[in-house]
């Protein structure tokens, strides 16, 4: 049973990091070629209504992929069911969107938000055929598909995208491009998955997605909410620029931390699911995967933070700079948003979206404290103060699973912080060695080869077991 579940996850796991790679990956690669044609201040205004669209994106899901995925056996009326509230709420989203643009341009004083918003929300009107799809090939562990889907269609998004930021569309050329992938997206997931909806609406099927997906909306709006309002404080009262350098150097630091955790918690949730009534079972397993989260991501933001002038005058040249402190800070914070994650997932495995909601409310509650007391002191403050407010979240999450499983904050730590310390001697050995060059491409490739050669070579000596188990997933056994 238990090698069964690993090789399925270990298989699960590589279809769903090529499935990371195509879908932000590759877009990383094309937000490159498209930040060196278009400026700052492009990407900053296409940042000014994502709040909106967030708050948009979660109503139409409503959590009911979430809630299907943890049910030990669906019906054709929850998957139609869910596949009506998501259309019906998309449709409405939209309409909503396009009465109201002209009051977002009037809001940012920037008058192309009025058109930009009408098109970036076009994707809305189909976006609710992704629900049911995707809990399809979820359930069944085929993250090949959605593999195949995004590398088609971002490839074709970073030519739309390419071609007409080349032509000097600006702004256009990031909404156009946008609106363009996410229909092609769902149009070839409609095709390969060849679902749609066999029956009507079933009010004991909605009942059951809302009982657990209400929660998981409020709780989601809250974390969505809070994550855009800093954007939207600085596209307000400060320039279109600096909110263009912020919005790329959260990107940056996103990727690793988010396409990670996205990865773990998409292969992790509907496995640790079927172990959900197994508490030895489910805690040895959710202490495997801590390690290793803390064994892949630390090492990698923190070289990220180091390596960060380099990598941006490299990537995007020098009209980006001042992103740099921006992604050093946020690669401190993002480091620990993979444990984050996996504790918060267990909630989940455990059926506890209530509990889920009451600790978004307090750590947002908190973090608005925190914000509201360092963003008029500028940007630079306002990251510090994350930071903080990701220790503290770390805090509060560790002891609920303690509660839970018997796995708290100390134990957890105890687990992780023999990475840790191997993560800080490997950054004073490349921070030391980036000072003898001046050339940034020797010190991003040396300092990047010298720094996973450091943190490589000590955890063989020192036997990392999490080394086996990266060992294993790359392996062909």
């Amino acid at each position: 049973m238990e090698i069964g579940i690993k090789h399925k996850t270990k298989v699960a796991t590589y279809w769903q990091f090529l499935n990371q790679f195509a879908n932000y990956g590759m877009q990383f690669i094309i937000g490159i070629v498209m930040a060196r044609l278009l400026s700052p201040e492009d990407y900053g205004i296409t940042a000014l209504p994502s709040v909106i669209y967030a708050i948009a994106g979660i109503c139409i899901e409503g959590a009911f992929g979430s809630a299907l995925i943890r049910k030990t056996e669906i019906k054709e009326e929850d998957l139609s069911t869910a596949f009506y509230y998501s259309q019906a709420v998309g449709v409405v989203c939209y309409i909503l969107l396009f009465v109201g643009a002209p009051w977002i341009a009037s809001f940012f004083e920037i008058p192309i938000l009025t058109s930009l918003t009408r098109v970036t929300a076009l994707s809305f009107l189909w976006v609710g055929f992704m629900t049911p799809q995707g809990v399809i090939l979820t359930r069944k562990l085929d993250f090949r598909t959605p593999t195949i889907i995004a590398i088609i269609s971002k490839l074709l998004m970073g030519i739309v995208g390419i071609s007409m930021a080349y032509l000097g569309y600006g702004v256009w050329a990031l909404a156009v491009s946008t609106v363009f992938s996410s229909f092609v997206t769902v149009l070839l997931t409609v095709c390969f998955v060849k679902w749609i909806p066999k029956t009507g609406w079933s009010k004991e099927s909605f009942r059951y997605l809302w009982e657990f997906g209400n929660k998981m909306i409020a709780t989601l709006l809250i974390d969505r909410v809070y994550m855009n309002i800093a954007p939207l404080v600085i596209g307000k009262f400060f320039s279109p620029t600096q909110l263009g350098e912020y919005n790329r150097a959260q990107g940056y630091a996103e990727l690793p931390a988010q396409q990670f955790t996205n990865l773990l918690h998409g292969v992790t949730y509907p496995v640790l699911s079927k172990m959900q009534d197994d508490l030895d079972v489910l805690r040895n397993s959710y202490r495997r995967m801590l390690r290793l989260c803390a064994f892949v991501m630390f090492p990698l933001m923190i070289l990220l933070a180091l390596l960060a002038k380099p990598l941006i005058v490299a990537m995007v040249t020098e009209k980006w700079i001042a992103c740099v402190p921006y992604l050093q800070l946020m690669c401190i914070a993002m480091m620990w948003y993979p444990i984050h994650s996996i504790n918060l997932a267990l909630l989940l495995v455990k059926g506890r979206s209530d509990l889920f909601l009451k600790l978004e409310i307090l750590k947002k509650t908190m973090g608005i404290i925190l914000m509201a007391a360092s963003l008029p002191f500028g940007i630079i403050p306002f990251l510090i103060g994350t930071i903080i407010h990701s220790l503290i979240c770390l805090l509060i999450n560790t002891y609920y699973t303690g509660k839970i499983i018997d796995l708290g904050f100390l134990k957890q730590m105890k687990d992780i912080m023999p990475v840790f310390l191997l993560c800080t001697l490997m950054a004073a050995i490349v921070y030391l060695s980036l000072s003898l060059f001046t050339n940034i491409y020797v010190q991003l490739f040396g300092g990047g080869i010298l720094g996973l050669g450091v943190f490589v070579l000590f955890s063989y000596i020192l036997k990392f077991p999490e080394l086996e188990d990266v060992k294993y997933m790359l392996s062909r056994r």
